[in-house]
């Protein structure tokens, strides 16, 4: 897999811890006894905050301390991928200064297979499509944000034969809804469908296991519940999608391997352990 930067840096994650603690950076400020003008600058990307300190606003707004402090300093860790027992390719697009991500899984050797998200336009999704995969079955869309759908129309034109799976308060005038508990299979794989509103009002992910392999690991199609290193913005409601990132961690295997809709792959254990949100 191609390397690729962690979506967020500190100032991000103490932007959406503030939201997820509903409390300003002034109380931050008062509460930790952190300055005020370092905070912001903090957030402006430019810290210099100490060990000590960010552990004190780690506790404050309930973040996990040894991640906070990973990413103010020497830098968050990188997960050890285990092996799937399928194929994955991940179709990195450029969006601001990061990437957004799509997902190809296919049986190893096959010229067809199953996309998660279409990135924000057909152009660019295909731009480092593997030459073996001709065609796929199914797209499944984790939620409607112009990064992740953009490219829907012109991915549902060329690959005709293809059905489409949408969340189900997504309302879209084509495809399929679905929702938890749904399980959708589909040649050799089992997609399990998990509602996980909190970024988006609709926003599903999608825990996908081989109907044949014995061993080898599961893959969460995360869309923008969680990211390596943090989590994604509770646009629709915060507390709710700290709630969902905590029961989808708990549900699924240590060993499962996260495909994020941004920023690089990771695993469950690795984020129970280190992500910021996981406190």
């Amino acid at each position: 897999m191609q390397t690729i930067p962690l979506e967020d840096e500190l100032g991000d994650v103490l932007e959406k811890g503030l939201r997820c603690a509903s409390l300003t950076v002034e109380d931050l400020s008062l509460l930790t006894e952190v300055p005020l003008a370092r905070l912001r600058d903090a957030i402006d990307y430019r810290s210099d905050l100490s060990a000590a300190e960010l552990v004190r606003i780690a506790r404050t707004l309930g973040l996990n301390e040894v991640g906070l402090c990973a990413l103010g300093g020497s830098g968050y860790p990188s997960a050890q991928i285990g092996s799937l027992p399928f194929c994955l390719k991940a179709l990195h697009m450029r969006h601001g200064i990061g990437v957004a991500n799509a997902f190809l899984v296919t049986e190893c050797g096959a010229n067809h297979g199953i996309l998660f998200d279409v990135g924000p336009g057909f152009n660019v999704l295909t731009a480092d499509w593997p030459a073996e995969v001709s065609t796929v079955d199914a797209i499944f869309l984790t939620h409607a944000e112009t990064e992740h759908a953009g490219g829907l129309q012109a991915a549902m034109r060329h690959f005709s034969a293809a059905q489409v799976f949408h969340p189900a308060a997504m309302n879209l005038p084509c495809g399929v809804p679905v929702e938890e508990p749904k399980v959708i299979s589909i040649g050799a794989f089992e997609i399990s469908v998990l509602s996980t509103p909190g970024h988006a009002h609709a926003h599903n992910c999608y825990l996908v296991t081989s109907r044949a392999a014995r061993s080898g690991n599961g893959l969460l199609i995360a869309g923008d519940l969680v990211f390596a290193g943090s989590a994604g913005g509770g646009y629709y409601c915060p507390k709710q999608s700290q709630g969902q990132l905590r029961r989808v961690i708990d549900l699924v295997s240590p060993e499962t391997v996260i495909a994020p809709g941004h920023g690089p792959l990771t695993t469950a254990s690795h984020e129970r352990r280190y992500n910021p949100f996981l406190g």
